[in-house]
């Protein structure tokens, strides 16, 4: 008889992060927040003794006056001494967020529909961070996880105790780089650089999202970043200037049908299959299917063309400058040969880099 209770995580107030920034903003907060009580307890007591003490059935005869001089002037001045109060702190503190200088790191953070990249500017290498979350999740075919579209492939990461300054901006609309442990949270808006930094005092890995709506698949762009001791970054820094390395090399690679249809698969899954659906169906009109249409099985030259410079006028993005030459080349291969297409072509990542550079 009584409808079923849904019950979400709250909270009554805010909660200290990790970062000194973001202690500084609860500290604030807590602070304003005591001011704000004192001065309802102040306003409301006068205000309910006034209305008990003065009431009309105690037979008590109101006074009759108005602009009292002392009185403006005492209402102006403590309102005023007040918000100077408050205001000192919140300045500090605002000072201390925009302050980026002799930061450790420089990260250049860049927000697609609906994906981040991450280029580490003083190491020469970058990375997608793409939704991890299944498909099978999100369509209700199984059970959803904990960190349900809060978990990708490539968390960003970074050193415990060292100052990171992020470079934000984005490829087409306006995205918002959020992680709420970090008190950071600023836009990342085409054709402009932003700036804000942070340092993590303890390691863990701390979730976030974007939080400006861009589009069909906003909530489908979580941030993941992973703190980690300086001794495990920098084994992990070696590790990925190694691969940016091996991905530069494989251009002059010879590759097989095979090897592109296997690296294809999963390059799909990640940047494609989220509009044009794992099977290849699409969902029209905003996404056509890529099964038996005259783009995976037409003329090769156009099919590479969409890929690398998108469509104008549609949601079809351009993943030329989003995927090296060996993704570009084994995700048309795998376009053109799966669910059924089997056009026997394939696109080497040669082809590929000619391509671009003859644009």
């Amino acid at each position: 008889m009584l409808p079923a209770l849904s019950h979400a995580d709250w909270g009554m107030n805010m909660v200290p992060g990790v970062t000194g920034t973001s202690n500084e903003i609860f500290s604030l907060h807590m602070t304003i927040l005591w001011i704000c009580v004192a001065i309802g307890v102040v306003v409301f007591g006068v205000m309910f003794w006034s209305i008990i003490a003065h009431r009309k059935s105690d037979d008590r005869e109101p006074a009759h006056f108005h602009e009292n001089t002392a009185v403006e002037i005492l209402w102006t001045i403590i309102p005023f001494v007040i918000l100077v109060a408050m205001a000192i702190p919140a300045t500090a503190t605002l000072v201390d967020m925009y302050d980026t200088s002799e930061s450790d790191i420089d990260i250049k953070v860049t927000g697609y529909q609906w994906k981040w990249k991450y280029d580490y500017i003083n190491d020469d290498f970058g990375y997608f961070s793409n939704l991890a979350t299944s498909q099978d999740e999100i369509y209700n075919r199984l059970e959803k996880n904990e960190n349900y579209l809060l978990e990708v492939d490539n968390p960003l990461v970074i050193p415990v105790g060292k100052k990171v300054r992020l470079l934000l901006t984005a490829n087409d609309v306006i995205h918002s780089w959020w992680v709420p442990e970090f008190g950071v949270k600023k836009d990342a808006i085409p054709g402009f650089i932003n700036e804000t930094w942070t340092r993590v005092d303890e390691p863990g890995i701390y979730r976030g999202q974007c939080t400006e709506l861009c589009g069909t698949y906003h909530g489908f762009m979580p941030v993941v970043v992973k703190a980690v001791p300086q001794e495990e970054y920098d084994s992990w820094l070696a590790e990925q200037k190694a691969a940016a390395e091996k991905e530069r090399e494989l251009t002059q690679k010879d590759w097989t049908m095979d090897e592109l249809m296997e690296r294809g698969e999963k390059v799909y899954a990640t940047a494609c299959a989220a509009c044009h659906q794992a099977d290849g169906s699409g969902a029209p009109p905003a996404f056509p299917a890529l099964k038996g249409s005259a783009i995976a099985t037409g003329d090769m030259a156009g099919h590479l063309d969409i890929v690398v410079n998108g469509k104008s006028g549609t949601a079809m993005q351009a993943f030329g400058e989003q995927l090296n030459e060996a993704d570009l080349a084994a995700v048309i291969t795998y376009e053109r040969n799966a669910w059924g297409n089997n056009t026997g072509d394939m696109v080497t990542p040669k082809e590929v880099f000619d391509y671009k550079n003859q644009q």
